[in-house]
C-alpha cells in the first residue's frame, strides 16, 4: 500500500487499526471468559422446549404419531448419522447451496460495484434487472429441471438465482450509501478514481455486500431444500420429503432439526464474518465475538 493509500484511508477512517482503541490484558481475558449474553439466556428456554416435547405426547396432549416424543427424534437423528444416510445428504444440499452462493458472489458483487458507480450503466440494467429479481425462484423451478434435468446442475442454478438478488442490491445500496464527505476527502488528498474506488468505495461497501451475503446464504439453502424436495434423489430436502411419503415421522423431523442446526451455525459464523470484515465500522465489538 503507498503512502498515499495508507493517509486516504487513515484520513477517512478505514483503517481498522486507526479506530481500535488499546485494550488491556485483563480486559481481553474478561471478554474471552464471558460467554455471549443470547447463548446464557437462550439455553433455559431451549432446555424447556425440548422437556415439554418430549412430555406432551406421552401425556397424550400431541398425537404421539405426529408429534413423537423429542428423545424419539434424537433417536432418529443419532441412526441417520451412524448409517452415514445423514452425512451425505447434508454434503450434497451444502455443496448445491456453496457452488450457487459462490457463483452468484462472483457475478452479482461486481456487476453490483458497476451500477452502484456508474449511473449511466445502472440506468441501463436497472430494469432488466428489477424484472428479474421479482420472478419467484420456485416459479423457474420447472424450467431448470426441464432443461437441465434433476441432477446438480438445476439445484445449483436455483441456489445461484435465490442468491444473486440479495448480493446485487445491497452491493448497489452499498456503494451508494458512502459518505460523500469521505470522497471529497480523499480527492482533497490528490487521490484519482481507482485510488478512490479502492480505498474509499469498496472498504465502505463492505458492511453492506456482507450484510447481503447473510441474506444470500440462507436464500441459498431455503432454495436448495425446497429444490430438493420437489426433484432430488439426495439431499436434506429429499431425505423430509423421503420420511414424510414413507411416514418416517422421527427421521422426518430428524430432517428439519438438521437444517435447525445447519441455519444457525451458519448465521452466526456469517454474523462473525461481517464483524471481521467491518472492523473499521463496528470498531472495539468486533474483538468481543
Amino acid at each position: 500500500m503507498t503512502g498515499l493509500q495508507y493517509k486516504i484511508r487513515g484520513a477517512v477512517g478505514l483503517d481498522g487499526a486507526a479506530l481500535q482503541l488499546p485494550k488491556t490484558t485483563a480486559s481481553r481475558r474478561t471478554k474471552r471468559r464471558k460467554p455471549p449474553a443470547n447463548l446464557v439466556y437462550g439455553l433455559p428456554l431451549l432446555f424447556a422446549v425440548a422437556t415439554l416435547w418430549e412430555l406432551a405426547p406421552r401425556l397424550g396432549l400431541l398425537n404421539p404419531i405426529f408429534f413423537p416424543a423429542f428423545s424419539e427424534v434424537v433417536s432418529a437423528w443419532v441412526d441417520l448419522i451412524v448409517n452415514g444416510s445423514l452425512l451425505s445428504d447434508v454434503w450434497a444440499s451444502l455443496r448445491r447451496s456453496a457452488t450457487g452462493f459462490l457463483l452468484a458472489v462472483l457475478v452479482a458483487v461486481p456487476l453490483g460495484l458497476l451500477m452502484g458507480s456508474y449511473r449511466k450503466f445502472e440506468r441501463l440494467t436497472d430494469l432488466f434487472v428489477q424484472t428479474l429479481r421479482n420472478t419467484p425462484q420456485y416459479a423457474l423451478l420447472p424450467l431448470f429441471v426441464l432443461t437441465m434435468g434433476i441432477g446438480e446442475a438445476s439445484k445449483i442454478a436455483i441456489t445461484f438465482y435465490a442468491s444473486m438478488w440479495m448480493l446485487l442490491i445491497n452491493t448497489i445500496s452499498g456503494v451508494k450509501s458512502v459518505d460523500p464527505t469521505l470522497i471529497k476527502a480523499a480527492r482533497s488528498m490528490g487521490a484519482n478514481d481507482f485510488d478512490l474506488f479502492r480505498n474509499v468505495v469498496l472498504p465502505a461497501s463492505v458492511p453492506s455486500i456482507t450484510a447481503g451475503a447473510r441474506l444470500a446464504v440462507k436464500a441459498s439453502v431455503v432454495s436448495v431444500i425446497g429444490a430438493e424436495m420437489l426433484a432430488a434423489q439426495s439431499g436434506v430436502g429429499h431425505l423430509i420429503q423421503n420420511a414424510q411419503l414413507m411416514m418416517q415421522v422421527p427421521e422426518m423431523y430428524a430432517g428439519i432439526l438438521t437444517l435447525t442446526v445447519i441455519g444457525t451455525t451458519i448465521n452466526y459464523l456469517l454474523v462473525w464474518a461481517e464483524k471481521k470484515a467491518s472492523g473499521w465500522k463496528y470498531g472495539r465489538e468486533t474483538s468481543a465475538l
